[in-house]
Formats: C-alpha cells, sequence, structure tokens
C-alpha cells in the first residue's frame, strides 16, 4: 500500500517534476540545490544551542570539530527523516547526505568565523540562486515551484535531485515509474 498524503512520494515528485522538464534546467538544479542547503547550514552554525544542549566535540583530520544542536541541526534533522519517511533506501541515502553537510558546514562555519562565513555564504547563495532562476525563466520559460509551494520546494528540492541522479543512471526508483520527471 503506498504512502499517502505529506508522505505520498509520487504526488510530490508529480507537483515538483512537473517545473524541472527542460534538461539544462534540471542540470542546473543538479548543480546548485546541495550547495544552497549547505551553505544555509553553514550560516546557520552561528545559531545558539536549542535548549542549551551540550555541544559535541571530536577530532577530524587532527582538528577539532565542535558540532553545535541547533537550528542548522534541527533543519537537517528535519530534513534526513522526512526523506527516511518518504522512501527508505533512498531516503536513508538523503539523510546521509544531510548529516555530512551538516558536519561538514559546521567544521567550515568553525574555521571561516561569522565574519567570513557570512560572506561566503551570501555569494554562493545568489550564484546559486541566480542559476536556479535563469534555468527556470531561459531554459523552463516557467516559474519555479517555490513560488507555488515554498516549503514543498525547499525540502524536496534535494531529494528531487539525488532522484533525478539516478533516473540518469537508468535505474530509477520501482515506486517512481508512473511520476515524469
Amino acid at each position: 500500500m503506498g504512502k499517502i498524503g505529506v508522505f505520498d512520494l509520487e504526488k510530490h515528485f508529480a507537483f515538483y517534476g512537473a517545473y524541472h522538464r527542460n534538461p539544462i534546467n534540471i542540470a542546473i538544479h543538479m548543480l546548485f540545490v546541495w550547495p544552497i542547503l549547505f551553505t544555509a547550514l553553514l550560516i546557520l552554525y552561528f545559531t545558539p544551542s536549542l535548549f542549551n544542549l551540550p555541544y559535541i566535540e571530536f577530532s577530524l583530520f587532527g582538528n577539532d570539530v565542535i558540532l553545535v544542536l541547533n537550528v542548522g541541526f534541527s533543519f537537517a534533522l528535519i530534513y534526513s527523516v522526512f526523506y527516511v519517511c518518504l522512501d527508505v533506501k533512498a531516503g536513508s541515502l538523503a539523510a546521509l547526505l544531510c548529516a555530512i553537510c551538516w558536519v561538514a558546514s559546521s567544521f567550515i562555519a568553525s574555521r571561516l568565523g561569522f565574519s567570513l562565513a557570512w560572506k561566503v555564504v551570501l555569494l554562493a547563495q545568489l550564484l546559486c540562486w541566480t542559476g536556479q532562476f535563469i534555468g527556470h525563466g531561459v531554459f523552463e520559460k516557467r516559474a519555479p515551484a517555490l513560488l507555488d509551494n515554498l516549503v514543498q520546494a525547499f525540502i524536496m528540492a534535494p531529494f528531487f535531485v539525488l532522484l533525478e541522479i539516478e533516473k540518469q543512471r537508468e535505474r530509477p526508483p520501482g515506486h517512481l515509474k508512473n511520476v515524469s520527471l
């Protein structure tokens, strides 16, 4: 029995896929979506710990890494859990990538410091969002999905990209046979 409501993967991708039919626009998304998430997590590193939760400290390649259980962690966790609920196999990969993004962005943010990190994030976000809008305006000739459903577009974009990569490898997930991406 298929999942329904908010966990109906085919419904999500029918919506999201309708906005992403042009191969160049899809390629642009494949290039820029995950860096948008990564740099968002990078700047969210500087938000305070939630409920005064302790920091997690460990050494990575001889460098101390401090992970803060804050808003960035919350976003990475929410994305991860949602993806696994949508599809265990593909969602687990997406959850792993979210965790890697959170840890790596925390590592980089702690090295850059806020005064440089926000500049890096601003530049990356401007570049990536400009690419996204060019992809939709020039190649797709349609407004992006976020104008119709902001939350769904932000949450589904990274997962869409992973499944699109899988589709490009000519091994689409079997339960998405009826979805035209």
